[in-house]
């Protein structure tokens, strides 16, 4: 969805300033990229959103970009207990015993040339693009990843955000139909 206004963007819109930075924490870890969507409520449209999400993204500096990443685990090892890390890491789920030691290597050897886990929008990613993205992206300049990690971060907010104005109801009672199967 990408313009409109619907009943997860109303929410979103009327929340509380503390239930509505709580939603965008979930979405980027950045409390810089939180503070800049807050202080633009509300929002006529998802596109909009969208809009700002892109905008605030584009205007982080490196130490907002490193809050973000914080909250992402490293790729094949999504968070215990978040169907959203799970969900969005799916790739890695059936992925060969051989190729998450290899990109068990491939993050650890990334995070030591860069500071960082290694980011990708990994929705609809195989396990084997990912690691070929890593590897790829391993022989890259400090600059050059930091531009990629913000683009990558973008795709995820988008996702993510339309993840947020898509559900009807309350997100912390809401669950996807792979969620519910999963049960």
């Amino acid at each position: 969805m990408t313009s409109g206004t619907t009943p997860g963007l109303t929410r979103f819109n009327t929340s509380s300033d503390s239930e509505a930075v709580a939603a965008l924490h979930e979405v980027c870890s950045s409390s810089a990229w939180g503070s800049k969507l807050l202080a633009q409520r509300p929002f006529s449209t998802a596109e909009a959103l969208f809009l700002a999400s892109d905008a605030a993204m584009a205007e982080l500096t490196a130490e907002d970009l490193a809050e973000a990443m914080a909250g992402h685990p490293p790729i094949g090892r999504p968070k215990e207990g978040d169907p959203t890390s799970s969900r969005e890491q799916s790739g890695m789920a059936g992925a060969s015993a051989e190729l998450k030691a290899e990109m068990l290597e491939l993050n650890l050897a990334y995070q030591d040339k860069f500071g960082h886990v290694f980011l990708i929008c990994a929705t609809g990613r195989t396990g084997e693009q990912m690691r070929d993205a890593v590897r790829e992206r391993i022989g890259n300049s400090p600059e050059t990843e930091r531009e990629i990690v913000r683009t990558e971060l973008g795709k995820i907010n988008r996702i993510r955000l339309t993840r947020l104005v898509e559900t009807p109801e309350s997100p912390e009672t809401s669950e996807t139909p792979e969620e519910a199967s999963s049960r």
